[in-house]
């Protein structure tokens, strides 16, 4: 049976934990070659061992800080140099700053969040070009956020840098498409990091999270999330490009509220 992405070789940042390990799976199940990359390069390697012991393709677990232009640039040319060539970059590594209000953020906190994602995507992006190029086309998949959409209550920073990688991923595809690269975004809600978290520290945030999303789940990172990552790195988008697509089980019609329940503490104490 022809797999969807043989012969094609993908990076996933933030590959190893998360909505990316689930991705990170979901490229190699289907014959892709994967960079895996994130900061805790141990957790990389582990993940890309797993990979080739249970799928049996070529896996590589990488550290890589996206805040770095030189290891971005770096953890492309590995790629590069390793499988050949570079056919979808998957930029999935974020970061948020402490809950606090806006007006209590820091320009640390601003220009951190930044570099992890607008920069970071925008290095990864014009570093992995010329080789898609060279390919005759690939696919570049960006990471927006539910968040940036309600303008969620102590993500200021974290929304800024979303809605800037969406501006990012539409001027891309505009510019792009001529070298036939498509530049997709998708908005996930689903089991990462900090929600799994959330669910296994808070009791009934499960049920109370998921109360308004019409298909009453949270998203699995490799169920879910991972194959939609996969259509639009296969050919079976090849005509789709500067999309963004909500990958969330519907909970962007009905949105969240996210006011913190201790506001009034929260005002007061200046937190």
């Amino acid at each position: 049976m022809n797999r969807l992405l043989e012969g094609k070789v993908v990076i996933v940042t933030g590959g190893a934990k998360g909505l990316g390990h689930g991705i990170s799976r979901c490229m190699a199940r289907e014959g892709a070659s994967v960079l895996i990359t994130g900061r805790d390069g141990a957790a990389t390697e582990a993940v890309a061992a797993e990979i080739r012991a249970e799928f049996g393709t070529a896996a590589i677990g990488m550290s890589a800080d996206m805040r770095s232009k030189e290891q971005v640039e770096a953890m492309v040319q590995r790629a590069v140099d390793e499988f050949g060539g570079l056919d979808t970059l998957v930029t999935n590594a974020s970061q948020l700053s402490p809950n606090v209000l806006l007006e209590h953020k820091t320009d640390e906190m601003l220009a951190d969040t930044l570099a992890m994602g607008v920069w970071g995507t925008w290095w990864a992006m014009r570093a992995a070009m010329p080789h898609m190029k060279k390919r005759g086309g690939g696919s570049v998949v960006n990471f927006y956020s539910i968040d940036a959409n309600t303008g969620a209550w102590l993500h200021s920073d974290y929304n800024i840098n979303k809605m800037g990688i969406l501006g990012l991923t539409r001027s891309a595809a505009v510019e792009w498409g001529r070298f036939n690269i498509r530049v997709n975004a998708i908005a996930p809600t689903g089991m990462g990091q900090v929600f799994a978290q959330l669910v296994k520290d808070v009791p009934g945030f499960l049920d109370m999270a998921t109360s308004t999303n019409p298909l009453k789940r949270a998203g699995d990172p490799e169920k879910d999330i991972g194959p939609v990552v996969v259509f639009l790195a296969s050919e079976m988008s090849r005509f789709v490009t500067g999309e963004m697509i909500n990958v969330d089980g519907g909970q962007h019609l009905p949105g969240y509220v996210s006011i913190p329940h201790n506001l009034e503490e929260m005002e007061k104490d200046g937190a």
